[in-house]
């Protein structure tokens, strides 16, 4: 299982928001890019990249702070937020971005989710955030009435590399992952599931990997608030 450390981008700053309340954010490095390297340095295969304003205003937004991540470290990186067209899909990926992720754009145009995972093979993610099982879209600003495992189910024939589940009560929250639903999501689908959302300790991880159904974990705060040592936790998933 692939621990993937976070770097959520507010205002050009590294952040963790609480439950995805733009209003309830903590700066943790207002140098994104030093934050990658850290994390890198630490061992880290992948970094997990959160355009937060972009995801609210449906465009890139803090494409300086992810350029800069992307000159400096040499891990893949796959980013989500404000990817809601090809030409967008398209620059991300030639700018050196190993994987986009794409989740308003899943529930209002799956057919760009299609179009982009045939075009772009492996680089096509499907990020699916919920509350109580229902997608949620737009920055988690809006709620809808579809289900996270219909969701995820619809695109089993569309080639897309990896499901992002995120529970969006947990995130943030320091409360634990919803191993249960994640579990639950990783067995009805074929597509690798990676678990986000509370991922604070390293129990977590383990009970996340001891599914035997979930790909990866995606943790940020934990790792901000030194919860979860990241070389630790790399070598005890190793």
């Amino acid at each position: 299982m692939i621990l993937y450390p976070a770097i959520d981008l507010k205002d050009g700053q590294a952040v963790r928001l609480l439950r995805g309340d733009m209003e309830k954010s903590t700066v943790f490095n207002d140098d994104p890019a030093a934050q990658a390297r850290a994390f890198v340095e630490a061992g880290c295969q992948w970094l997990h990249l959160v355009d937060l304003n972009g995801a609210f205003a449906g465009r890139p937004v803090n494409a300086d702070a992810v350029e800069a991540i992307l000159a400096q470290t040499d891990v893949p990186a796959q980013l989500g937020g404000g990817i809601r067209d090809m030409a967008t899909i398209e620059t991300w990926l030639e700018k050196g971005l190993a994987r986009v992720i794409l989740g308003t754009v899943a529930v209002e145009n799956p057919d760009l989710v299609r179009e982009a995972a045939r075009a772009f093979p492996g680089k096509i993610a499907v990020g699916i955030d919920a509350r109580q099982g229902r997608v949620a879209t737009k920055g988690w600003a809006e709620e809808t009435d579809v289900m996270a495992t219909d969701l995820a189910k619809s695109f089993e024939d569309a080639g897309v590399a990896a499901v992002i589940y995120t529970d969006i009560d947990r995130d943030g929250a320091m409360g634990g992952p919803n191993v249960e639903a994640t579990a639950d999501l990783g067995r009805a689908v074929s597509i690798p599931v990676i678990a986000s959302g509370g991922v604070s300790s390293l129990g977590d991880l383990t009970a996340l990997r001891d599914t035997g159904v979930i790909a990866g974990a995606i943790s940020g705060r934990a790792l901000y608030d030194g919860a979860l040592d990241l070389g630790e936790a790399l070598r005890a998933l190793a």
